[in-house]
């Protein structure tokens, strides 16, 4: 049994402001855990008795506690069999475009948690190791953008409060191929893509921003079926992403 100041000081990993003092981030549930820890350091795991005496997960710090104490210090709707507390990595966003291969996604100011980590958890379906985060995205390591990747953050590389106007504008002089998705672009089911570019997403409610639509040099158009039937204004930015990369890894 946890005492009342233990259970409180857990609770306090709700604090987004405890979490960036610490450098850390919050994962729960085994499976989940399990996969984050083959790469980052696990300072603290607090788990159930489903987990055994001696879990496999390694950690710095391992605390027994009981199903209804685990319910008291969730983040999530409903508590899994652990909780962890894990070092966050450095995240840098200098010199992105020279650590960059291949296909690269930029976000432009996704704010959604759970799209975020949703489009996380489609790069690392897709294959898409290296992922920019502008100033005006969602934190990625918000407990929801986490829970959401489903151990996807263990294998993307993501570089955050990338300025990306500047990233775009550097890639543009390269002679880099920039993508965009666009209500006014071109059928990306009749459009050549190429395997080396930037593919660039904006956010849900405003699309790409005018000074990043700028160094976009490849509009494209996801098109609703059939193409005079009335329908929605748009998609969800995630769903977007994964029609988008599975077309150009189809392609491949």
């Amino acid at each position: 049994m946890l005492s009342k100041s233990q259970l409180k000081d857990l609770g306090r990993y709700a604090l987004k402001k405890r979490r960036d003092e610490e450098g850390v981030f919050v994962a729960e549930g085994g499976k989940l855990i399990e996969e984050l820890s083959r790469t980052y350091t696990c300072k603290l795991l607090v788990g159930t008795e489903k987990l055994g005496n001696q879990p496999s997960i390694p950690c710095e710090k391992f605390l027994r506690v009981t199903q209804d104490e685990l319910d008291r210090i969730t983040l999530q709707k409903t508590a899994r069999d652990s909780f962890a507390v894990f070092k966050r990595p450095d995240t840098p966003c200098d010199n992105i475009l020279e650590r960059r291969n291949g296909l690269t996604l930029a976000l432009d100011s996704v704010q959604d948690p759970g799209n975020l980590g949703t489009i996380i958890r489609i790069c690392d379906w897709f294959g898409i190791e290296q992922v920019w985060c502008s100033v005006g995205c969602a934190d990625i390591w918000n407990p929801k953008v986490v829970q959401s990747t489903m151990g996807a953050l263990a294998r993307v590389h993501i570089s955050t409060g990338v300025c990306l106007v500047n990233a775009l504008k550097e890639a543009h002089k390269m002679g880099l191929k920039i993508y965009g998705t666009l209500l006014d672009g071109e059928n990306i089911y009749k459009k050549n893509l190429t395997e080396n570019a930037i593919i660039v997403m904006g956010s849900e409610g405003n699309g790409l921003s005018k000074e990043v639509r700028r160094y976009v040099n490849e509009q494209l158009l996801i098109p609703s079926w059939p193409p005079d039937r009335p329908t929605s204004e748009s998609l969800n930015v995630a769903v977007a992403t994964a029609l988008v990369l599975g077309e150009f890894r189809r392609r491949q």
